[in-house]
């Protein structure tokens, strides 16, 4: 039997277990998918367990997206533009890392039908997933990408990356189309201390556990667009399943469901 985990701190919130568990029995695979908490020490050790066999794949979140890079043998062109892995797996007697956020983020706009081009984009946060986040937009031809951090460093090194984009102080507010949230705020029910008083705009939120956060629910008060992470996190999801799998698993009304 094949195994898969998904490795952050925290894990409780995560889904993946329930969604790639699904597309396995769908699949008839033989295979098992968990999810592990893991701390930073422990990380080599558990990665060396897809080259010796034990594991066939894992999904990486937060907040080790960067911190596994060290212990991979190639990266896709993704993680060397992003510095950032969400999937791990063998090819040969490699381990690969690759980073399937970007098309994730991207097809998961698509199937919205949220359209970015010549748009201005405001997002809140630096953690692992925005670098993905500013690669996909600029490849679906955004206007302008703004970001903003209370930790400047983070935005600095994320602007080292992306010379294109406008790094804000924490608190400032620019002229914008679609304001994104990746930070972790609103996992545990917690608001974003800003004040984002706006109206007919598109408000992003990457968290899809709770599926409204408090971040979305006073932007669609206010009488705006929102859209939480769940496809985002599907297609990723979809994108891993068929790295590890050769099989590119449906999504449909009954994979929908598995969020409702």
């Amino acid at each position: 039997m094949k195994k898969y985990y998904v490795i952050g701190n925290p894990i409780e919130h995560s889904l993946s277990p329930e969604l790639h568990n699904f597309w396995i029995k769908k699949n008839n695979i033989n295979a098992v998918y968990e999810k592990i908490k893991l701390e930073e020490s422990e990380l080599k050790n558990f990665i060396d367990k897809i080259r010796n066999d034990e594991i066939h794949g894992i999904n990486v979140t937060v907040p080790f997206k960067n911190k596994v890079i060290k212990y991979l043998d190639k990266l896709s062109l993704e993680v060397e533009t992003t510095e950032s892995v969400n999937t791990i797996y063998k090819s040969g007697k490699d381990i690969i890392g690759h980073n399937t956020d970007v098309a994730g983020f991207e097809l998961g706009l698509r199937h919205s039908k949220i359209n970015v081009l010549h748009k201005s984009i405001f997002i809140l946060g630096a953690g692992g997933v925005v670098p993905s986040i500013i690669y996909s937009l600029l490849s679906m031809g955004c206007k302008k990408i703004f970001l903003s951090n209370r930790t400047i460093e983070k935005t600095e090194n994320i602007k080292k990356k992306f010379p294109e984009i406008e790094v804000l102080k924490w608190g400032e507010m620019p002229d914008f189309d679609i304001a994104i949230n990746a930070t972790s705020v609103g996992l545990k029910g917690d608001s974003l201390d800003l004040s984002l008083n706006v109206r007919d705009k598109i408000f992003y939120d990457v968290i899809y556990n709770p599926k409204q956060t408090p971040f979305l629910k006073k932007a669609k008060d206010n009488g705006n667009k929102t859209e939480n992470g769940k496809l985002m996190f599907i297609y990723q999801a979809n994108q891993s399943f068929s790295i590890w799998n050769n099989v590119i698993p449906k999504i449909d009304d009954e994979v929908l469901k598995i969020f409702e």
